[in-house]
């Protein structure tokens, strides 16, 4: 049986089971060659994708391969067409910052570190006017610390104080009228001031301590402490013995009696011709307007209002100002009327306020009495305020700020 079946498998190569052997060898063969079957189509997928990457292989194992370094190609430079910004000299920079305002000049402060050395170069910051602002703590301390000459913050509020190991500040017109300030702030900021050529105060409440402090600025020329309270007739003498530049000084309406007024009188400089003691009542007498009269005989502007004690015998003592030009008598209700034509006499009196002691239906006779002085012209005095009543520019003393806040 065995001899058969090899018989049949070596002498009949071309029957069935032959042919189906092949035909199954064959197909073996083409799908080791990467053909799949028809209904299979992942072959297709393997035959038409590409092919995938080969793991990247640690540099160790590649003794034999060549080693490739990425680098970056070095752009060419341009050659710069024009000028630029950082080519300009530091004067001509300052020249254009000197033209922005407040807040266009802090935000180019943020660009650099030469803009920001720039920005707050003492030159652009010689006045700035922070009126608006409520608190004034932060933009204080910066405005005062590099440089600033001039300072105008008016009704603002001040809390903190920083000037307790700063230096001497370069400020010389400071206006802080009506600010809500503590004694102990303003004796801080104020004693670190000796260069003030004008200052006001009007309406805080002030200190022995700050006098004193304001007793080392010896080029004071304009003083207003309109409306203070708080301090001595001692050292108001030696403030007024210290500042013997003074040219105008206001005390109208402060916390004074007889001895505070004496204390003014009798120790203000003779250089002072822009006077206001007004509002002092029964404290300010007929030997107060001679011990005054003989201190300041240079007098242009003397502001006597509310003084109820001053008579009709001053005139002669006042005829002794003859540079007199503004002279105000509102409500010395010791005065009559009829006696004010004995002004005539004062050669160089330009303005005369006689508000509450003329009534309305008698002030045209005056007028023709006095045809060359103007008669109740403003009801405010203007001495030694940084801006006068009525006036609604942000100037202070006359000079406008540079830099301005606006809220």
């Amino acid at each position: 049986m065995l001899g058969k079946q090899t018989y049949l498998t070596e002498n009949h190569e071309g029957s069935m089971l032959t042919l189906s052997q092949k035909c199954n060898s064959k197909k073996r063969a083409s799908f080791q060659e990467g053909v799949d079957y028809e209904n299979t189509p992942q072959g297709l997928i393997q035959q038409w994708s590409p092919p995938h990457k080969l793991p990247c292989v640690p540099a160790k194992d590649k003794e034999n391969e060549a080693h490739f370094v990425l680098a970056k190609r070095p752009r060419r430079r341009k050659e710069p067409t024009g000028l630029s910004w950082d080519s300009l000299p530091d004067e001509l920079l300052l020249g254009i910052l000197s033209c922005l305002p407040l807040q266009d000049l802090l935000a180019t402060s943020r660009v650099c570190k030469r803009w920001h050395r720039l920005a707050f170069d003492e030159s652009l910051w010689h006045s700035v006017d922070l009126s608006g602002k409520v608190q004034v703590d932060v933009a204080l301390q910066q405005v005062l610390s590099v440089g600033a000459v001039g300072l105008r913050c008016p009704r603002s509020c001040i809390t903190e104080s920083f000037f307790l190991k700063a230096r001497c500040l370069r400020v010389q017109h400071l206006d802080l009228s009506s600010c809500t300030v503590s004694p102990l702030v303003l004796e801080d900021l104020l004693s670190h001031c000796r260069q003030l050529r004008d200052l006001s105060l009007e309406g805080l409440l002030l200190s022995d301590s700050i006098l004193q402090s304001l007793s080392r600025n010896a080029r004071l020329v304009r003083l207003n402490l309109c409306g203070c309270s708080g301090i001595s007739a001692q050292p108001l003498r030696e403030m007024l013995q210290g500042c013997a530049r003074l040219e105008e000084l206001n005390v109208s309406w402060c916390d004074f009696d007889s001895s505070h007024v004496k204390a003014v009188v009798e120790h203000i400089t003779s250089s002072v011709v822009q006077l206001n003691i007004s509002g002092y009542r029964q404290n300010f007498t007929m030997e107060d307007v001679k011990a005054l009269v003989e201190r300041c005989p240079n007098l242009t502007h003397l502001d006597l209002s509310d003084s109820v004690q001053v008579t009709v015998e001053s005139f002669p003592i006042l005829q002794q100002l003859s540079s007199l030009k503004h002279l105000s008598l509102s409500r010395c209700y010791q005065i009559q009327p009829a006696t004010l034509i004995g002004l005539e006499k004062l050669p160089e009196l330009k303005t005369l306020e006689v508000f509450g002691l003329v009534q309305d239906s008698y002030l045209p006779v005056l007028k023709e009495t006095l045809p060359r002085v103007h008669i109740n012209t403003c009801c405010f005095s203007s001495v030694a305020r940084p801006t006068p009543a009525g006036c609604r520019d942000r100037s202070m003393w006359g000079a406008t700020c540079r830099l301005a806040f606006r809220p």
